[in-house]
């Protein structure tokens, strides 16, 4: 087919995600940065294939490590799929989402809970409230709350978000978990200690049931009902 046939840049770009899903960020971010030039040639610079290269760039530079150019590189791609796609196009409104997580990663959570705030209606129209992505932003939307010094809100978020995500997930899923773990601290830092422990408490044995003792999120659910135990006095 040749090295620039749509099929193989299709398998180029395919390499280039599975890079990074086993683990290699940094390679994922290069591999992606040398397609993006021949998508650009090929295709032109608006084609959606070629935006979702940059979005991939954007994506893997972040989990290297690079939280404020990832941002900076969402922010330029936005206007571009607004103006190929549509500004309610499921891929606009990733990049929207990948802007405001990258953004809180960056350090700016007061900005990062705005730009949620105003991204949710979006997706519970174009996506419905069900959607793992519209979940997803509403469990972003009440970290960023908590990490912007709004404890009270983070709770109150998560506690709403649990039952649904419970319904659509699982009780098991490692979604639901996260966000039983997370309603946890918020619950603790908005001054419950005890019902925060308590939380913790019943989350720990599903995990190391799940995952073992060894595994990170369980280690820290335990990391975690210690420091609300020894809180809660």
């Amino acid at each position: 087919m040749g090295a620039e046939h749509p099929d193989t840049l299709t398998t180029r770009q395919r390499l280039g995600d599975w890079t990074g899903q086993v683990g290699d960020s940094s390679a994922a971010r290069d591999h992606y940065a040398t397609l993006l030039p021949i998508r650009e040639r090929v295709l032109g610079p608006h084609h959606p294939d070629t935006l979702s290269t940059r979005h991939q760039i954007a994506r893997w530079t972040g989990e290297a490590g690079d939280f404020a150019t990832a941002r900076d590189q969402c922010a330029a791609l936005l206007p571009l799929r607004k103006a190929v796609l549509g500004e309610h196009h499921p891929d606009t409104l990733a990049t929207r989402a990948s802007i405001a997580y990258w953004t809180g990663r960056a350090g700016d959570a007061a900005a990062a809970r705005d730009q949620y705030a105003a991204l949710l209606p979006a997706l519970q129209r174009v996506r419905g409230p069900d959607h793992p992505e519209t979940l997803a932003a509403r469990g972003n939307l009440a970290y960023s709350a908590g990490k912007a010094g709004d404890a009270v809100t983070a709770r109150d978020q998560y506690a709403a978000l649990l039952p649904a995500i419970t319904r659509i997930q699982g009780a098991e899923h490692p979604d639901t978990l996260t966000i039983r773990h997370n309603l946890a601290r918020w619950t603790g830092e908005a001054g419950d200690a005890a019902t925060a422990r308590d939380q913790l408490a019943e989350l720990l044995p599903i995990r190391e049931r799940l995952l073992g003792t060894r595994h990170p999120d369980t280690q820290s659910t335990q990391a975690s009902l210690l420091h609300w135990t020894a809180r809660a006095g």
